[in-house]
C-alpha cells in the first residue's frame, strides 16, 4: 500500500487547525501545540495531513501555483463541500468550475497561502 500524508509548515498552528477542523472538517488527530516542538496531526479519510510551526517567515504567495503547490483533494459531493466551506465563512479563490480534462472543481486558499484544489474523483 501506498499512501500520502502532507507536511505543511505553518506560520500560525491555532489558524490552521482551525481552518482545516472548522472549514474543511478534519479531525485533530495529535495536538502537540503546547510542545517545544510544536506540531499537529489531521486526518479525513484517507487524507493526512503534519503541521509544524513555521520557522522563518515565508511570503505565502510563493505557496501557491506556479510556484507553490496545488493540494487536491477529492470528494464524492462537490456541492455540498463548497456550500461547507461558504457557510464557515471562508472566501474561495474559485467557484465550481467544470475543467477542459473534464473533471469540476473549486478553489481555495488556506490561511498560510496553500492552494487547495477540491474536486470530484476521476
Amino acid at each position: 500500500m501506498l499512501g500520502v500524508r502532507f507536511e505543511l509548515f505553518s506560520s500560525d498552528l491555532d489558524e490552521l487547525v482551525e481552518f482545516y477542523t472548522r472549514v474543511l472538517r478534519f479531525e485533530l488527530a495529535v495536538d502537540q501545540r503546547e510542545e517545544e516542538s510544536a506540531y499537529v496531526y489531521l486526518k479525513r479519510g484517507t487524507v493526512r495531513l503534519g503541521a509544524l510551526a513555521a520557522w522563518e517567515a515565508v511570503d505565502p504567495r510563493l505557496r501557491a501555483v506556479p510556484q507553490g503547490i496545488e493540494i487536491v483533494l477529492e470528494v464524492e459531493d462537490l456541492v455540498a463541500e463548497r456550500d461547507a466551506v461558504l457557510a464557515a465563512g471562508w472566501p474561495l479563490a474559485e467557484d465550481i468550475t467544470d475543467r477542459p480534462w473534464g473533471l469540476t472543481d473549486f478553489r481555495l486558499f488556506d490561511p498560510d497561502g496553500y492552494y487547495l484544489r477540491v474536486t470530484t474523483g476521476g
